[in-house]
């Protein structure tokens, strides 16, 4: 119903016109409804709500791509749109591309979350965390919390008359809360969320976890002590520190930035690029997750795709036209961020899975070294493959045991260099909580993260104390 004034037959008369002359591309069409909620120092600070509707339509010639947008979802606004991506053909005649394989699957409900709660219950349970938060624990400064949902409905059109639909889900809660003590003031950070209904984060038992945690995190760090700096062994927790692998590995193996000869990995599929252990999957099928879809942005479904296995890099991350290119099959990472956007190769969730070692183990081997559970910010130069991460939340190891906690650790490394220090794998695989966005190129998508526990031996922390 969301666009019911664009005739689809008429519509694909356009696209096929369109396409006349191009080996692949399609029309994109979008509807999408967000809200976003915030609460900050006990008074609602925003409150929005936003309903957008367009179409993409892409014309795919060899390495050239055309592609033309509009908020206007009309047979006009088609017309020019199809007039602009006309110029990208090739001038003879060409064999169309095969449409993407079909598919049953379901990963997530199709509900608007949206729908579920009224303006005055999301506002009202907004106070509620706060109160809450307050009254947990008297050093409690700042609370702030925020609620985002949005609800997207795609269609993609291909000139050969297949037609794919997908409606999808997305939520998140977010706590933040400022601790002081004896005139020190330090924060703490919780999120979670997915493709599900609100209920699965605004439950009282979901958000007062998000707000114990967070709490826990701002009472840690104000027992913080500066951080060391110089080479050290250093263990990285389960779950969200994925994120160092998502950035400083995953980039990487996107399709364009190999075909491109771009990454620090082009040229070196079949070789070593991390030690023996290591297996890394990006997995869009996992359900209900964050970085999950049924299908891409490309029509194609999304599969669970190994790049590297046992140390040795075995795959890349592929849309279709990069995929064409480089003689092998789409691996349904065709992303974008909207209809205003082209697709590319992006990530779902990426996760190293787990080994044989406890994670009591691990730490136990560490004569001096950091313990990293949980990460702030960072960045990745795709062509050096070098990265910096800052830690959130670390300790010092002191002959095998967690020590103090230590504020301003920042990991500095190489990532196909540091993929080849990783030397104990935990057997306690977990994956983030749901609130990973990856950038790339100026487009933001939805990912999700996820590792056990894993040492790596010889990486470079950035800190404040002498050793």
């Amino acid at each position: 119903m969301f666009f019911a004034d664009l005739d689809r037959a008429d519509a694909e008369r356009r696209l096929r016109d369109a396409l006349d002359g191009a080996e692949d591309g399609e029309l994109f069409l979008e509807y999408r409804e967000s809200e976003a909620l915030t609460l900050d120092d006990g008074h609602i600070r925003t409150a929005s709500f936003d309903a957008a509707r367009g179409f993409g339509l892409r014309s795919v010639v060899g390495e050239a791509a055309g592609y033309a947008h509009a908020g206007e979802i009309s047979d006009a606004a088609l017309a020019r749109a199809a007039a602009t991506v006309k110029a990208v053909r090739a001038g003879h005649s060409m064999t169309l591309d095969v449409a993407p394989r079909p598919t049953n699957a379901q990963l997530y409900a199709p509900d608007n979350p949206l729908r579920a709660l009224d303006f005055a219950a999301k506002t009202a349970l907004l106070g509620e965390i706060d109160a809450y938060a307050r009254a947990r624990d008297p050093r409690v400064k700042q609370v702030s919390v925020s609620l985002f949902g949005e609800w997207q409905a795609v269609q993609i059109l291909r000139p050969d008359g297949n037609r794919v639909a997908d409606l999808r889900p997305l939520v998140r809660l977010n706590v933040g809360i400022v601790v002081e003590q004896g005139g020190r003031q330090e924060s703490g950070y919780y999120g979670s969320g997915g493709r599900f209904a609100y209920e699965r984060i605004t439950s009282p038992e979901a958000w007062r976890a998000a707000v114990d945690e967070s709490l826990r995190q701002a009472l840690v760090n104000l027992e913080s002590v500066p951080a060391p700096a110089g080479e050290m062994e250093v263990v990285l927790g389960p779950g969200w520190p994925g994120i160092l692998l998502h950035e400083a590995i995953g980039h990487g193996l996107e399709g364009d930035f190999n075909r491109k000869k771009t990454s620090a990995f082009a040229g070196l599929l079949g070789s070593r690029i991390a030690a023996p252990g290591v297996t890394v999957v990006d997995d869009g099928t996992i359900p209900d997750r964050r970085g999950s879809l049924t299908v891409d942005d490309e029509g194609t479904p999304t599969n669970r795709t190994t790049l590297i296995e046992d140390g040795i890099l075995v795959g890349f991350l592929q849309d279709r036209q990069n995929a064409r290119l480089m003689g092998v099959s789409p691996t349904g990472n065709g992303r974008r961020q909207s209809f205003a956007h082209p697709p590319m190769p992006r990530m779902t969730n990426t996760v190293m899975l787990g080994g044989g070692h406890a994670p009591e183990e691990i730490v136990r081997s560490v004569k001096r070294g950091l313990y990293a559970v949980n990460f702030g910010g960072g960045q990745v130069d795709i062509t050096s493959g070098k990265f910096v991460f800052s830690a959130a939340e670390a300790y010092l190891i002191e002959d095998g045991r967690v020590g103090a906690p230590v504020k301003g650790a920042t990991l500095i490394g190489n990532g196909p260099e540091a993929m080849q220090t990783v030397s104990m794998i935990g057997d306690d695989l977990a994956l983030d909580h749901g609130i990973g966005t990856c950038g790339k190129n100026g487009q933001g998508v939805p990912v999700g993260v996820g590792q056990p526990t894993l040492k790596m031996t010889g990486l470079t922390i950035g800190g404040t104390a002498v050793r």
